[in-house]
């Protein structure tokens, strides 16, 4: 049981680092963090749809790992106390 708990454990920090960086990679839609790193230069290299959809894509897998990670580590915690 120790091992799964390290494993979920490496697996959540490394999506968590991952998911991070992916949600700061999407397109800015207006003022907000995004404009504070550059926003101008968003539009003169802005992504095409294809590689906006792939980046939304794959957001969504990692949050679902993500989500599954933490769902995974709080039912092992409960069953380890009972």
């Amino acid at each position: 049981m120790e091992i799964l708990e390290f494993v979920l454990q490496v697996v959540l920090g490394i999506t968590s680092l991952l998911l991070t960086l992916l949600i700061l990679l999407h397109k800015g839609r207006g003022g907000g963090l995004s404009d504070m790193f550059g926003g101008g230069m968003t539009s003169a290299v802005g992504a095409s749809g294809l590689a906006e959809r792939n980046l939304n894509r794959f957001t969504v897998v990692l949050a679902l790992a993500w989500f599954v990670a933490i769902v995974a580590l709080g039912l092992l915690t409960k069953l380890q106390g009972i």
